[in-house]
């Protein structure tokens, strides 16, 4: 009886060390699956983001298309109608603001222009400023709505089509605009750029 009384005693606390290696385990597997799904969620609303700002900036091309063709109450139509004034680099001011000469050479105006500038004369024309179009703005980092109004620019360029000869000289060029837009998700952070060339006939 002494015998077999010793022999389980030797060995209590095995199954302690095998139940806590198991609590490891699985509390590993645990911590894992949270982060993959915290992964997941993060991936699901990034992507989200992208295509509030992607949205964005397509409305503000749809915007730019009425302010350039109508119809609409933009103040500057008849600037696209008849012989084009456009800044030589981008209007800051009054029916200007965001309207840019492309030049043959040099940088496309559109990889120079700041389209983060907050100050009150901004190179660029926010969505709804020319058409009276209005665009939901939500705080930054909250709901489905973009932190900053999407903003765009329109440059004339001289039409370098096939027959078409390329010339500077405005009233000789064909209706030619590059129009740049640029949208934001629900953080300023979260950028779209778009771009569209648009003849006006």
């Amino acid at each position: 009886m002494n015998l077999g009384f010793h022999k389980y005693q030797k060995q209590r606390g095995i199954a302690l060390i095998f139940v806590l290696l198991i609590l490891v385990v699985v509390s590993l597997l645990g911590v894992g699956g949270a982060q993959l799904a915290m992964m997941g969620e993060r991936g699901a609303r990034n992507e989200r983001d992208s295509q509030i700002a992607k949205q964005y900036a397509e409305a503000a091309l749809i915007d730019a298309e009425f302010d350039i063709r109508g119809p609409g109450i933009s103040p500057r139509k008849n600037l696209f109608d008849s012989e084009m004034n456009f800044a030589n680099d981008c209007g800051t001011t009054g029916t200007l603001q965001g309207l840019c000469a492309q030049t043959l050479s040099g940088k496309p105006v559109w990889l120079t222009v700041d389209f983060m500038d907050t100050s009150s004369t901004p190179p660029y024309t926010v969505m709804g400023a020319q058409t009276g179009r209005t665009v939901l703005q939500g705080v930054q980092g909250t709901g489905l709505q973009p932190a900053l109004a999407p903003r765009y620019i329109v440059e004339w360029l001289p039409d370098s089509s096939p027959g078409v000869q390329r010339s500077l000289n405005k009233k000789e060029a064909k209706r030619l605009y590059r129009v740049t837009t640029m949208g934001f998700g629900p953080r300023d952070d979260i950028r779209t750029v778009l771009q569209m060339i648009f003849r006006k006939e």
